[in-house]
């Protein structure tokens, strides 16, 4: 799918952006047969790589700038298209994001070059950095005929057949235990905490109606407690205990995905949990709000927050 077009970088812009269901990332080139070499195309999708790469070492910066893009398109958020688009739970969708996150942060991209013709030596060049690097480089051939009123373009793919000897990083996800969670948590001192956080999830999970609207789950490296209010069809804030690399999370990540309840949410966030807020940058439409510390967690504060948090929404 693509996701941006004309995708700035200090190189100059790529041409288009996109993502397939798994989070690779595509950065696709464009160019007409009139180029004379056209072997230089594959230096210039790379420089472009390497910028994007060096550039937006931040996740939530690249999400940011792609959401501009796809607000402008499409008028959602990017998380709500690459959602719909490939009809992802929330679950799916998290792990599509963690591992477009790994890819970035990698520098691992794969790049499509788009031509009308692809000459022989350029085939080579192709395979041959396939073959000896942990890129991924496909060229697309589109054949140009016309007949009456039909416009007809035949692709072909070279490259794709390569098998790689080169390693790339995928996202793990090995489901981590509680005992697990707890033998992490541990090692940086904060066993009494990870411990309060599980018994929390669990007493949500066999009673929910102690805190209406809210859902504690499990994803293969997150505890999660998640808002999902009855007029919405999306979740509208999770709150996320992870352990990333296999290093333990010393916060709690608050992402809002509801600029509607912003305000009530920074509310109370400061009035019951008494830690730093960051509102939504202007023109976001999702994002981490609140990073607390999970030395500071308290099962009856945070209880208390989930409850007044629904009860303000839905007055």
């Amino acid at each position: 799918m693509i996701l941006a077009r004309e995708f700035g970088t200090n190189s100059g812009p790529i041409d288009a952006v996109g993502i397939d269901h798994e989070g690779q990332l595509y950065l696709v080139e464009t160019k007409l047969y009139k180029n004379p070499d056209k072997r230089t195309v594959v230096a210039q999708v790379l420089d472009y790589g390497a910028s994007l790469w060096r550039a937006l070492t931040n996740f939530d910066d690249f999400l940011l700038q792609l959401n501009t893009h796809v607000q402008k398109k499409f008028g959602v958020s990017a998380t709500e298209k690459i959602q719909d688009y490939f009809t992802l739970n929330d679950d799916q969708l998290q792990n599509v994001l963690e591992q477009m996150k790994i890819n970035l942060d990698e520098g691992n991209f794969k790049f499509v070059v788009l031509m009308d013709s692809i000459e022989d030596r350029l085939k080579d060049l192709i395979v041959y950095m396939n073959q000896n690097s942990k890129f991924d480089i496909y060229g697309v051939e589109l054949e140009y005929y016309q007949h009456e009123n039909f416009e007809i373009l035949i692709p072909k793919l070279y490259g794709a057949q390569v098998k790689k000897d080169v390693n790339t990083k995928k996202a793990d996800n090995t489901f981590i235990g509680n005992d697990e969670f707890i033998s992490a948590f541990s090692q940086i001192g904060l066993n009494k905490e990870i411990n309060s956080i599980i018994t929390t999830m669990n007493q949500m999970q066999a009673n929910p109606s102690q805190t209406v609207n809210w859902e504690a789950r499990r994803t293969p490296k997150n505890i999660s407690f998640t808002l999902k209010l009855p007029q919405k069809t999306k979740q509208s804030l999770t709150i996320s205990c992870s352990i990333n690399g296999g290093k333990p999370s010393k916060t709690l990540d608050f992402w809002l995905y509801d600029k509607e309840i912003e305000q009530k949410t920074l509310e109370s966030v400061k009035d019951i949990l008494k830690t730093n807020v960051q509102p939504l940058q202007s023109t976001s439409q999702y994002g981490v709000v609140v990073k607390w510390s999970v030395k500071d967690f308290s099962q009856d504060s945070f209880i208390t927050f989930c409850k007044d948090l629904s009860s303000r929404i839905s007055s």
